[in-house]
């Protein structure tokens, strides 16, 4: 979860301070007397989709340590502190990626992976969840995090990131000429009218809501990837399924053999479902449980 919301809110912020810039220092040359420039308003909406998302990936790692106060803990000498470094290492052999840099930070049972590049990736724990499961359930949670790397999914979601802002930019801007020009008969003015700003800020907004949703979803997608990537680290899925099971309020000691029913229950109620980036817990699990058992 702190991955996907750290590279969001960095990559909103990103274009909001390069669409800021970009009317300040009058470079969005895409609209005048003459109409609405569409080849130049698709080359504007590429370097404003892509630089916010790249440029999110770029931040992720110092970001991420930021904003948890994560310390990194590759180089300590506490025995619980080599054990989650050599666990981490031995993964990431496994998974054939480079060693990421390993941290630890205060609060409550979680843990992320990010990094631009898969070869030098963090992934990091927190206090809570290494005082709240078994080790093996650990390892679990240490392999869900390696195998977003491997399986690049920072990279992924870069991608699809840059793509919708791309449609936000120019869907927005393109309604905003037909309200200004068409609708309101603004053809006096060299420039964008009043009509154009608002409907172009409107816009932004609305469909920024519609994109949030559709990261959501495939965030929600790599997250099943993921737990899969986990058990095959694991060699055993079942040591994901009791992680999850911990996480999600279930005691793994007691769980029933299928979930899929509880899927309702678990699951975000209403327009939420919509923006989540982790699928219900419950569904994690059923689909663990429909893998083949490791041999």
């Amino acid at each position: 979860m702190k991955r996907i919301f750290l590279f969001l809110a960095t990559n909103l912020a990103v274009v909001l301070v390069l669409g800021i810039a970009s009317s300040v220092l009058g470079i969005n040359r895409y609209l005048d007397a003459q109409g609405l420039h569409v080849g130049v308003l698709l080359v504007f909406s590429l370097f404003m989709g892509f630089t916010g998302a790249i440029v999110s990936l770029l931040m992720s790692k110092p970001m991420a340590k930021w904003s948890t106060g994560a310390q990194v803990i590759n180089d300590s000498s506490d025995p619980m502190h080599r054990w989650i470094v050599g666990t981490v290492a031995r993964f990431a052999q496994k998974a054939g990626i480079g060693m990421p840099e390993v941290a630890l930070y205060e609060g409550e049972p979680n843990a992320f992976a990010t990094g631009a590049f898969r070869d030098s990736a963090l992934v990091a724990v927190s206090t809570g969840l290494l005082q709240s499961m078994t080790r093996e359930e650990v390892e679990a949670v240490i392999g869900h995090e390696v195998a977003h790397v491997a399986n690049g999914d920072m990279v992924t979601m870069t991608l699809i990131q840059g793509v919708v802002n791309t449609f936000v930019v120019f869907i927005s801007r393109v309604v905003g000429y037909v309200v200004d020009r068409v609708i309101l008969k603004n053809d006096e003015r060299d420039g964008p009218g009043l009509g154009y700003m608002a409907t172009t800020i409107v816009m932004d907004l609305v469909l920024g809501v519609l994109a949030s949703m559709i990261v959501a979803w495939f965030s929600r997608q790599r997250e099943f990837r993921a737990d899969a990537g986990a058990a095959g680290l694991m060699g055993d899925r079942r040591p994901m399924m009791h992680a999850l099971a911990r996480l999600g309020g279930i005691d793994p000691g007691e769980m029933p053999r299928s979930l899929a029913a509880m899927g309702i229950a678990g699951r975000p109620s209403g327009l939420m479902a919509l923006f989540s980036s982790h699928p219900p817990i419950e569904e994690r699990i059923a689909a663990l449980q429909q893998m083949r058992p490791e041999r």
